[in-house]
């Protein structure tokens, strides 16, 4: 078998695993575009597109290992482009739950960036851009599926864009089921935004916290930080530890959900393969894993991709998938009386 690529004959056949229902924790908002949205959008913005689909894949999408994470972040600016108005916002919000139903998921939490979104938009302020997502949300309230929001400090940013960026998710508490801290962690140690994590716990904001992601030397450590210092209910990522028995015994012991994505892990060279993902590895020494896509529309994929993965190269059984799931809708910071709407087994959390 080819890398990243599926066996033709396959333990459980696509449609199988797309039935199943499914919780996605770890989706960016803004790596959530559809192909033919992004083209369709960059032409009628004037932004030059490649003549051929195989060129546009190239240019805009990463399907294929690249050098690092840096390298990976750095092509999500082609598509942000497109980011522009309200109107376009609205519409790829609407697409992006629309796509997740089609793939079997019922709760869906998508995370976004405000100062990420607005960079190079002028006049395009986070409240536009939360108004522009509000809109997508509300044509998507037919759909049968439960969704939050989560907003995005970006490490690479001030304080001072940090402390709007709560501030935002604070006032709009009734929008936002919690805060992240994302972008690439080497140089940006955690204890730079422990202030601003622990007003988002004083206020009893749900935290979830890339960390553990990259194969660098502060990586496991980065998690204990982010769950002691920054207050993190949940780990974006956080492979990493499987490097270290005492963080996975750390995470183990507090039951802290790692928000594992496989393809998205091999592309951005967190791991040299999707055969030496260490899901199996985490899941097997009693560490809560759920399964994620990240960035399905920058990395061509989507949660049934994933699924297909881990079917056929580390041999996940139906009922691990579910288990993966139930522990996902366990952890989600959807509300619980809007996640039990939804989810077809009992949710023994407290939300």
């Amino acid at each position: 078998m080819n890398e990243g690529q599926i066996n033709s004959s396959p333990k459980y056949s696509r449609e199988f695993l797309r039935q199943l229902p499914k919780v996605e924790l770890h989706r960016h908002l803004e790596g959530s575009l559809r192909l033919t949205t992004l083209v369709e959008l960059a032409r009628d913005l004037g932004i030059e597109i490649p003549p051929t689909e195989q060129q546009v894949i190239d240019d805009f999408l990463v399907t294929k290992p690249m050098k690092d994470l840096e390298s990976v972040l750095k092509k999500f600016m082609r598509t942000q482009a497109v980011l522009s108005s309200e109107e376009i916002l609205a519409r790829i919000t609407f697409e992006a739950i629309e796509d997740a139903c089609h793939e079997g998921i019922r709760l869906l939490e998508l995370r976004w960036a405000p100062f990420y979104i607005a960079d190079g938009h002028p006049g395009l302020t986070p409240e536009k851009i939360l108004r522009g997502i509000k809109m997508g949300l509300k044509m998507a309230q037919e759909l049968p599926i439960a969704v939050g929001f989560i907003s995005i400090v970006q490490r690479i940013h001030s304080l001072e864009e940090a402390e709007q960026v709560l501030q935002l998710t604070l006032d709009h508490r009734d929008f936002f089921v919690g805060i992240d801290l994302a972008d690439n962690e080497v140089g940006f140690d955690p204890t730079h935004f422990e202030k601003i994590f622990s007003r988002a716990q004083a206020q009893d904001l749900p935290i979830t916290i890339h960390a553990g992601e990259a194969p660098f030397a502060e990586a496991s450590l980065n998690v204990k930080k982010s769950i002691e210092l920054l207050g993190a209910q949940r780990i974006g990522h956080g492979l990493q530890i499987f490097r270290d028995p005492f963080i996975m015994s750390l995470v183990r012991q507090k039951g802290i959900p790692l928000e594992l994505c496989p393809t998205s892990n091999w592309l951005t060279q967190s791991v040299p393969s999707l055969e030496a993902h260490p899901i199996r590895q985490l899941m097997e020494a009693g560490i809560p894993v759920t399964i994620n896509s990240d960035d399905p529309g920058i990395f061509g994929i989507d949660l049934v991709h994933e699924y297909q993965v881990l079917s056929e190269i580390h041999h996940f059984t139906e009922a691990e998938f579910n288990n993966c799931n139930d522990v996902a809708a366990q952890a989600s910071f959807i509300p619980r009386m809007q996640k039990q709407k939804f989810w077809p087994r009992p949710i023994h959390n407290l939300r």
